[in-house]
């Protein structure tokens, strides 16, 4: 019995440390200069949103093709959250919402760089 009692404790305490591995990873990461999300994917910002202000302006058919980087928790340093005007939560970086573009098929591409000159890749 007392055996067993120490097998469940050990597996209780690998898997609360394979969550806190998880929880600390970082769902942006920096390739070739740029913040990239889920998959490679290049993340942008929108000039319109005010840094800062806990806010994007970017709601409707514009979140429809400028995909928000939904995120619950942030992964700290300049990673906050912000609530949009749905409810839903998104990453921001250094006061920016963050967004995907549809118009990027694979990772690498940078395709929304400049549209309508509001839109920048954004940058560590």
């Amino acid at each position: 019995m007392k055996k067993l009692v120490s097998m469940a404790a050990a597996l209780i305490a690998i898997a609360g440390m394979a969550g806190c591995a998880s929880m600390s990873e970082s769902p942006v990461k920096t390739v070739d200069g740029v913040l990239v999300g889920a998959g490679g994917m290049t993340l942008y910002t929108f000039d319109r949103d005010t840094t800062g202000s806990g806010k994007s302006v970017c709601n409707g058919a514009c979140a429809t093709n400028w995909p928000p980087l939904a995120a619950s928790t942030a992964p700290g340093g300049n990673y906050t959250i912000i609530t949009r005007d749905d409810g839903k939560t998104q990453l921001a970086y250094k006061g920016k919402p963050l967004y995907y573009w549809i118009k990027d098929t694979k990772p690498g591409d940078k395709t929304g760089e400049g549209v309508n000159q509001v839109w920048r890749t954004a940058r560590p």
